[in-house]
């Protein structure tokens, strides 16, 4: 089963197509990740999914309906988008920000409530930004203001997630903790979330679904890291020779990429 679905779209900005005919199914309750080289059509599916970019031809659906046919604040309850890149409002605090996620349950008879507030501030808890609500967002670094999206995607309490390079500007430490988020929402709440990730093997390692994108917007490959990910889809989708190995410590896929030739030191002799 699935409730987000793109079925034959073409995706193009402008005149330049980015992918045509493509097919997508995102299965429920899993933890999707999207893979392949750069300009293949990752972010702009993502875009796609969330409703940002309106398909040349084909169609996004959700739960069974056309995407295009929802209110925004309707598609806002059902599912939550953290972009690649956002740009907060001048001067807004932390606090402020990520209580923005909240606009969607906001109704004419139903304003701001204590549980608003508890789920403001357990978002914030979550992504580490708590102690930095009353702090200027402008201020923060690229990890922390990275973090603090995600509490207010969080904080929009959506079954259905998309993530776009969440663990951009993050040190190796908080990348870890990210996705080990991401992995709790999916395994413990039953959050479906799909994701676009740059390391294969945090993919591997983390993703219960894993799409791999050619040049084209072209599906190489989908499902499970294990049954798809080998030295040929890797070669395929990136041009790249690599050995696929058993991660030590999971199990899952590991790539390493083979190493290149060094010429020999002159002689000092």
């Amino acid at each position: 089963m699935s409730r987000l679905t793109a079925e034959n779209l073409t995706l193009a900005y402008d005149r330049r197509v980015v992918a045509r005919d493509l097919d997508v199914a995102i299965p429920d309750g899993s933890f999707t990740v999207i893979i392949g080289p750069n300009a293949c059509g990752k972010s702009t599916l993502l875009n796609a999914f969330a409703r940002l970019l309106t398909p040349t031809a084909g169609q996004v659906l959700l739960d069974g309906r056309m995407i295009s046919g929802y209110r925004s604040k309707e598609v806002a309850r059902k599912l939550g988008l953290l972009p690649q890149s956002s740009t907060a409002p001048g001067g807004i605090t932390v606090g402020d920000l990520v209580a923005r996620g909240r606009y969607p349950h906001q109704k004419l008879l139903r304003q701001w409530s204590a549980e608003d507030e508890d789920i403001v501030r357990e978002s914030m808890a979550r992504t580490g930004v708590l102690d930095l609500a009353h702090r200027a967002v402008d201020e923060l670094s690229g990890g922390q203001r990275q973090r603090v999206w995600l509490a207010l995607v969080l904080a929009q309490q959506t079954d259905i997630l998309l993530l776009d390079e969440p663990t951009t500007f993050l040190d190796i430490a908080h990348q870890f903790e990210v996705l080990d988020l991401c992995a709790d929402l999916n395994e413990r709440e039953g959050h479906t979330l799909v994701a676009v990730l740059h390391d294969i093997n945090q993919a591997c390692r983390y993703a219960t679904h894993l799409i791999a994108l050619r040049p084209g917007g072209v599906v190489a490959a989908a499902g499970r890291p294990a049954e798809i990910v080998d030295a040929d889809l890797i070669a395929d989708v990136f041009g790249i020779q690599a050995r696929v190995i058993d991660d030590p410590e999971t199990g899952t896929p590991m790539i390493v990429p083979v190493a290149r030739t060094r010429a020999s030191a002159p002689s000092l002799a």
